[in-house]
């Protein structure tokens, strides 16, 4: 076998481990142990390893293209998100390549192959539901491409993030539903694969708790769709279990459920009340309007790009992954309150 054959993955596939591993211990990273450095070593020197030349040449070599992989485009939210990240690429001079996985894993993995072929300088990335597996992120460091995650992280993977509290903005929803006398609080919870959908829902959790409220399990289903929101909120009703209160994981859930009990005849917000997250263009049209989550879309936006920028045009090989926390508000309007 010919020394130019020899790949970071063959060498992680003799010895048993992963290739980011293997790429971190051939760097030197702290995080990895003196024993596990020394065999990937050995190993690269008696295999004759070298480098891939054109992935090393990227970071010198620019395309001035940046890469967006993001669930949804038609999400409010993430629509905010994408005009923050093209102001900041139009200022740098870049160009933006927008991505969709429509929460699949098999197009998620294609859209990172297809931004690896365009020799993409940079990628921002919020991973879809179905994600399990992030070989095709890691790609992209192995390759000497900077990677910034930003809302829906992988926990498992070294990277600059940007996020909000999500714990603490869904304890300040579920706090201002239980301030305006509501004792029967629902929530309308993400997948908990997710972390923002574990987050959300251990924030609801911890403010009933410290309120003295118990946590009913009927009361917690997961619906992060429209329509899976107006099939809870029938299931709910029939099986007589009536909240006086909703916490929905995203606004659509939560429009979702107010159509649905104002159909079955409960008035919003005098018999249950409801409060959305992400805070999008509908929560000022829908009757009453919707209280919501603010997540500044734009601002995550403009952060994560800029972080991105940052790590392209810095002459650093070898950095610390930085974490950004953005502040959320709670924009109160007539469905938690009687306007």
């Amino acid at each position: 076998m010919r020394s130019s054959q020899i790949t970071i993955k063959d060498i992680a596939r003799i010895l048993g481990i992963s290739p980011s591993t293997v790429s971190r211990a051939l760097k030197d990273h702290p995080d990895i142990n003196s024993d596990t450095k020394k065999a990937v070593n050995e190993l690269a020197n008696k295999l004759k390893y070298q480098p891939n030349a054109v992935a090393l040449s990227l970071k010198n070599s620019r395309t001035n293209t940046i890469g967006v992989m993001i669930p949804e485009i038609v999400h409010y939210f993430f629509s905010s998100v994408i005009s923050g990240v093209e102001d900041v690429a139009s200022q740098k001079g870049f160009t933006v390549i927008i991505c969709q996985s429509n929460e699949s894993y098999v197009r998620e993995v294609a859209n990172a192959r297809t931004l690896l072929s365009h020799r993409v300088d940079g990628i921002l990335v919020s991973i879809s539901k179905e994600t399990r597996s992030f070989d095709h992120l890691i790609n992209f460091q192995e390759g000497g491409i900077p990677l910034v995650f930003f809302d829906r992280i992988a926990p498992d993977i070294l990277a600059d993030q940007v996020i909000i509290n999500d714990l603490e903005a869904s304890y300040m929803a579920t706090r201002h539903l239980i301030e305006t006398g509501r004792k029967r609080i629902a929530h309308f919870a993400g997948p908990q694969i997710l972390l923002i959908g574990r987050d959300r829902l251990q924030g609801y959790m911890n403010a009933l708790t410290e309120a003295g409220l118990p946590v009913d399990n009927r009361l917690i289903v997961e619906a992060d769709t429209f329509e899976k929101a107006r099939n809870a909120v029938i299931e709910m009703l029939d099986a007589g279990i009536v909240p006086d209160g909703i916490f929905a994981v995203n606004d659509l859930t939560a429009i979702g459920a107010m159509q649905t009990i104002q159909k079955k005849g409960y008035r919003i917000p005098e018999d249950i009340s409801i409060v959305g997250f992400s805070d999008g263009r509908f929560s000022g049209i829908t009757d009453p309007h919707l209280t919501s989550v603010d997540q500044h879309g734009y601002e995550m936006g403009t952060t994560a790009a800029e972080m991105l920028f940052h790590r392209i045009l810095s002459a650093e090989t070898e950095y610390i992954p930085e974490v950004k926390i953005l502040n959320a508000d709670l924009i109160v309007r007539g469905s938690s309150v009687k306007e």
